[in-house]
């Protein structure tokens, strides 16, 4: 009896693990194709559409996106964006929700809802006004018009919120009896018990402004201050007959979101099994 049960678990992991990577496969496909055709020339991948793998290895593209095009000044401009964003966010984020997790005060659970509320609007509503504050403060054309509106997300404060919610008033009270104020606190308990929440909010966030196409698209006008979303877009449309050079700066792009991924994987990950747990 327990040899046919084993036989039937090891079946269920096999078969488990087959269907895990065919889903890799049909995700990651579409990557791996982009990337074998960064290598290629243009008339090769019109001769061979249909081959993956290159037959005579080039740089070509990668060279001209990097030499014929302003590649590192949009790439500073969305590093800029992305990381400044990200940074004020985790701060915001981690402030606030320390704030409606453990401070008592008349109407935080209306203004909490009202938070969340905002959350299901969709930006195409906002985007209007959103563009019209930004024009009548002077910032259109400019980097701080995707920078200002990202520096508060309901999201991030809604996540903080329910990770401060598990750790125990009394380590507060303690620190309390310790002599320690409002912010030491923050400083000392909350933020290191939140690494988990901050790596995950860390990645949403950074991935989320870094891929932002519709609102530079709006806020931005000068090509020299374009993001590299914005920038492939324009590139592609100046280059269309250049496929491998369109591949090689799409490529490019890919990088420093999956640095970031990498680098934050096992943060994300913990935080999101705890999130589960809860």
């Amino acid at each position: 009896m327990t040899g046919v049960w084993s036989k039937t678990i090891i079946g269920k992991q096999l078969a488990a693990l087959i269907v895990l990577v065919m889903v890799a496969v049909f995700i990651i496909a579409p990557y791996i194709w982009m990337l074998m055709t960064s290598f290629k020339s243009t008339k090769e991948i019109m001769q061979n559409p249909g081959k993956i793998l290159p037959i005579d290895w080039t740089l070509s593209g990668y060279i001209y996106v990097l030499t014929k095009s302003p590649f590192f000044s949009w790439f500073i401009n969305s590093a800029i964006v992305a990381i400044t964003v990200t940074a004020v966010v985790i701060f915001t984020s981690t402030m606030t929700g320390y704030v409606f997790s453990k401070f008592r005060f008349k109407g935080r659970t209306v203004l909490f809802w009202l938070l969340l509320a905002t959350m299901m609007v969709p930006y195409q509503i906002t985007m209007i006004p959103q563009f019209l504050i930004i024009n009548e403060i002077r910032l259109y054309d400019t980097l701080w018009a995707l920078i200002v509106p990202e520096l508060v997300t309901a999201f991030g404060i809604y996540l903080c919120r329910q990770f401060c919610d598990e750790i125990p008033d009394s380590l507060c009270e303690a620190a309390v009896i310790d002599g320690a104020g409002p912010f030491k606190i923050y400083r000392i308990i909350i933020l290191p018990l939140l690494k988990p929440c901050i790596g995950a909010l860390s990645i949403f966030t950074f991935l989320a402004v870094w891929n932002e196409y519709l609102k530079p698209l709006i806020m931005l006008n000068e090509v020299k201050r374009m993001t590299l979303p914005l920038a492939l877009a324009f590139f592609s449309d100046a280059r269309s007959h250049d496929i491998g050079a369109i591949m090689s700066a799409s490529a490019l792009i890919m990088i420093p979101a999956t640095v970031v991924l990498l680098i934050l994987q096992k943060q994300f990950i913990k935080g999101i099994a705890i999130t589960g747990m809860k």
